[in-house]
């Protein structure tokens, strides 16, 4: 029989109390250690809930910094060509409040903020924020509200960085996934093409 969690008292009971450093730990501006971590971090993961309460969680990457510092209380995330789906924006047009986390390869600990975004289609600091020549789509304007760092408990029991645990090969490729689960119509000899070498050279064209 299934034992679900239904109270935040029930929960607390279940798990105890934050240990004092980890209640403690949230800060609301960036510290200049922030700023470092943000110019040597690759990737972050951006959470958003769309009105209705359903969720989205969409990776982003770039060159280290591609996170722009605006001020002690705001960063900017560029957008690339991407699949257009537009999941997270959409969700950010109806609700603003986004979940970031940013990871640095080889790193344990992740640097995580949650604040309120906007969507901006243009802004001069997009200049700053040029790969191979290539302005971004957009930006997500982040104002921050929650800035901490989180421990490294899931990627130590993971073993995420761990190379002689990686099995790429566990699933078929990524054309042959689509193929076989996403547009069955689609020729794999095609779906090939497209996702081979040709696909990491418009990473920036679309």
């Amino acid at each position: 029989m299934t034992a679900e969690i239904t109270s935040h008292e029930e929960l607390r009971a279940l798990l105890g109390a934050p240990m004092p450093r980890a209640a403690a730990k949230e800060r609301t501006v960036l510290h200049e250690r922030d700023r470092q971590w943000l110019a040597a971090s690759p990737f972050c993961l951006v959470a958003t809930a769309g009105a209705d309460g359903s969720c989205d969680v969409s990776p982003k990457g770039d060159p280290a910094g591609f996170a722009l510092v605006l001020d002690d209380r705001t960063i900017a995330i560029p957008e690339r060509p991407g699949n257009r789906r537009a999941d997270g924006y959409r969700n950010i047009l109806d609700n603003p409040h986004v979940g970031l986390i940013f990871l640095i390869p080889g790193r344990t600990d992740t640097l995580r903020i949650n604040g309120r975004a906007k969507l901006v289609r243009d802004a001069p600091y997009f200049d700053d924020m040029l790969v191979q020549g290539h302005r971004p789509v957009l930006a997500v304007e982040v104002a921050v509200e929650q800035i901490f760092y989180h421990c490294a408990k899931a990627f130590l029991r993971s073993e995420l960085w761990q190379p002689e645990t990686w099995q790429p090969d566990a699933l078929p490729s990524r054309a042959r996934l689509v193929k076989e689960v996403e547009t069955p119509s689609e020729s794999l000899a095609d779906l090939e093409r497209y996702y081979g070498p040709a696909y990491a050279e418009k990473l920036y064209r679309g």
